[in-house]
């Protein structure tokens, strides 16, 4: 029984063979002087049978326009010439629109996605990113390309059908598009006799007036946004007085990984930029976040190791952690890593770098406020946000008054301790929260982590969360899964426990999610788990008061709003990084940070947009999780068609060297691809190094190279990344010819004799 997508497909290999007859004769069915010779005899059959002449040159006009058979502009002339004006024209202008819509459907329903995974990633992206464009402004880039005779109309029809375009729309307007032209030719038609050559017909008068008139169409769209710029900046200048000069091309509040990116760039510009920032530069990143916890987690790393030297051979004795010298080892490291993000390092590049709190006044002031010093103010054309982020605390009961700590506060907190402290609760099983756990249990801590939800991590797969569970209760740490804290309670200081969170499991607990120790109550029944450290990490939160941004009208108590071009409501107001969001990464942060310059910077004479569509990420636990792309879960979400190809890091090489003796190494590389195909759709992997194996994939997946590239490709032995081999070889293993494997054995054996 024929389905639509096998009547789609019948119908693009009529086309396709139409296309080639056509090609083959073209030069002797729909030449000039053919036409030209046959012009008595045309004529002639018309007057005798004119019904049955405009049907067949309809049917005719509307399959080699489908086909866009070399030619069709002859046939354009034989209309006029045989027809007349108005009968060439009704009959030419709907079978032209017909027949070019007929191959907008079959390139849409036939090789879109055939397209799609041949040219991978990298082009889908591109294309889809087009598709937004014309679905928003197509109708004048359609209208532009009919209009100029020398763009091919295969083409257009063909590229237009890799879009989203509706089909009335892309009909109608190519009606529209192509009846000048179609006009010009019918008119030419009637004068055939005196036609030396089809180029003949387009005077340069006329093309020039063509041209014009598409350039003006295609213009259009540039047009209407930048009068709607200009027209939206007069109305929010109108509630405020704007400086007749600027001090700055650019002002940048915020001295973190998005603000330093945008001045940065804007610097290498060689426009005036001013950064101001009230605290330490390099935001959190560098001072409370990446940078401190990732030095935390690689002295756990040694730690552990030592636990495990005799599984290398190596003799130790018994690891004891010295934690000021830990903690002496983490300021070192910021204070290696701080020059880079320095006042010192930013002006020598040309950057005003000011120590202050900025308070936005209007669209185009700032505020500088210092203490003991009277305020100053300061202008530019266009501002940038970068605020960051601050660490939500959840509503329970009695935090306040038992105390707890962010991932903000806990480095100042356990500088002042001077000591690992023995019990850390910690609320959150999200990167933060898992790598904190690992990290203090390694160390040699008494570790509790509550997680609400069913599963650890859970924006990855269940596998992964699985894994990455496994991994934490084996170093030691308590997982409680959909667990709720009731409340937190402090206790005398002689009850040996002077302070606990109270616990109850959830009831919509799902089977063996939880890893860890199981509850110590029943169901709905509460119980205790004491601590000395209690660490809140629940999230982050836009950093948004203190700044003007109320006032302004462009913020909420909970959201910045922005549009695609990380602009605000303000226009010459833009923001990027943890503050406008959604991804709360630093290398988000920077990738937004250099659109928001560059976007400030074209002042509404341009607007890129940045792409999230391939942006890594990783949490630092052991085993490692990093992931680009699609996952499973996301993936289903999406209703994406995909393949999976798994290959276990115990089968490569020199993650077994690595291994202790008698140990597996842990972990695996997951890869999704477009069925039946090496497209990568995404790529999760769990493992030793994980964020530094993701890299090839995060490349391959941009410049749009799928496994087969991968399998290609020489890697160094014995290396982790020849993992990346290995899956491609497993995904090319399961899609050799089944049936040929039989012919090919017979072969051999043939050839043996």
């Amino acid at each position: 029984m024929f389905n639509a997508r096998m009547l789609w497909r019948l119908a693009w290999w009529a086309l396709l063979a139409l296309a080639l007859v056509g090609v083959a004769r073209g030069a002797d069915w729909f030449s000039l002087a053919h036409l030209q010779a046959q012009y008595q005899d045309l004529q002639a059959w018309y007057i005798h049978a004119p019904w049955t002449v405009r049907a067949a040159f309809f049917s005719l006009y509307i399959v080699l326009a489908s086909a866009a058979v070399p030619g069709i502009v002859v046939l354009t002339l034989a209309g006029g010439a045989v027809l007349g004006f108005g009968w060439g024209l009704l009959l030419v202008s709907f079978a032209s629109s017909l027949g070019a819509t007929l191959t907008l459907l079959v390139v849409r329903h036939v090789l879109a996605d055939n397209l799609a995974a041949y040219w991978g990633a990298g082009m889908t992206r591109r294309l889809a990113r087009m598709t937004q464009g014309l679905e928003r402004e197509g109708v004048f880039y359609l209208l532009s390309l009919r209009l100029i005779p020398l763009v091919p109309f295969g083409a257009i029809n063909v590229l237009m059908g890799l879009t989203r375009m509706p089909a009335w729309r892309f009909y109608l307007f190519s009606q529209l598009g192509m009846l000048p032209s179609t006009l010009i030719y019918l008119q030419a038609g009637s004068q055939l006799a005196a036609l030396r050559s089809v180029s003949e017909v387009l005077q340069p008068q006329v093309a020039a007036v063509l041209f014009a008139l598409a350039f003006a169409l295609a213009a259009t769209p540039w047009l209407t946004r930048r009068t709607g710029a200009w027209l939206r900046r007069r109305t929010v200048a109108a509630r405020w007085k704007r400086p007749a000069r600027f001090d700055y091309n650019l002002i940048v509040i915020g001295g973190g990984a998005g603000g330093l990116v945008s001045a940065y760039v804007a610097a290498h510009a060689q426009a005036r930029v001013a950064l101001v920032e009230a605290g330490e530069m390099g935001g959190d990143c560098l001072n409370r976040g990446c940078v401190p916890s990732k030095a935390l987690l690689q002295s756990a790393r040694v730690a552990q190791q030592a636990r495990h030297a005799q599984g290398f051979g190596v003799q130790t004795g018994p690891v004891q952690v010295d934690f000021a010298v830990v903690l002496q080892r983490v300021r070192s490291i910021i204070a290696a890593i701080a020059p880079n993000d320095s006042p010192e390092r930013y002006r020598a590049m040309g950057v005003d770098v000011v120590q202050a709190y900025a308070y936005l006044v209007d669209p185009w002031t700032v505020e500088l406020r210092r203490s003991g010093q009277a305020p100053e103010r300061i202008s530019a054309r266009n501002i940038i946000l970068a605020t960051g982020s601050q660490p939500v605390v959840p509503a329970i009961a009695g935090l306040q008054d038992s105390g707890y700590v962010t991932s903000d506060t806990l480095w100042d907190v356990l500088e002042k301790a001077g000591a690992l402290p023995q019990r850390i609760a910690i609320v959150g099983g999200g990167p933060v929260g898992c790598e904190l756990a690992q990290a203090f249990a390694r160390l040699g801590a008494q570790v509790t982590v509550v997680e609400s939800g069913p599963v650890l991590l859970s924006k990855e797969d269940a596998d992964v969360s699985t894994l990455v569970q496994a991994a934490l209760s084996a170093d030691g740490v308590r997982v409680f899964t959909a667990h709720q804290v009731l409340r937190c309670e402090t206790l005398p200081q002689h009850a040996g426990a002077d302070k606990l969170i109270v616990l109850r499991q959830n009831s919509t607990r799902q089977s063996g999610s939880s890893i860890g120790l199981a509850s110590p109550a029943a169901q709905d029944d509460e119980f205790a788990v004491p601590y000395d450290l209690l660490i809140c990490a629940t999230g982050r939160k836009p950093r948004l008061h203190g700044f003007g941004l109320q006032d302004l009208g462009i913020a909420s108590d909970t959201l910045l709003h922005t549009d695609a071009y990380l602009q605000t409501l303000i226009p010459s107001i833009y923001a990027a990084g943890d503050v406008v969001g959604p991804y709360q990464f630093t290398h988000a942060a920077a990738h937004q940070a250099w659109y928001a310059a560059v976007n400030a910077l074209l002042d509404g004479w341009g607007a890129l947009r940045p792409d999230y569509s391939l942006l890594p990420t990783a949490v630092y636990v052991a085993p490692q999780v990093a992931r680009v792309g699609l996952n499973e879960q996301q993936a289903q979400a999406r209703g994406v068609a995909y393949e999976v190809t798994r290959f276990d890091l115990a089968g490569v090489d020199r993650a077994v060297c690595d291994a202790a003796l008698g140990t597996v190494p842990a972990g695996f590389v997951k890869v999704l691809t477009v069925p039946g195909r090496d497209t990568l759709l995404g790529v999760s992997i769990v493992g030793e190094q994980a964020a530094e194996l993701l890299a090839p994939y995060a490349l391959a997946m941009r410049q749009g190279l799928g496994l087969k590239a991968i399998l290609a490709t020489i890697h160094t032995y014995p290396t982790l990344s020849e993992s990346a081999k290995q899956v491609a070889g497993q995904w090319q293993r399961a899609h050799l010819p089944a049936a040929a494997m039989p012919w090919l054995a017979r072969w051999h054996r043939w050839r043996r004799g």
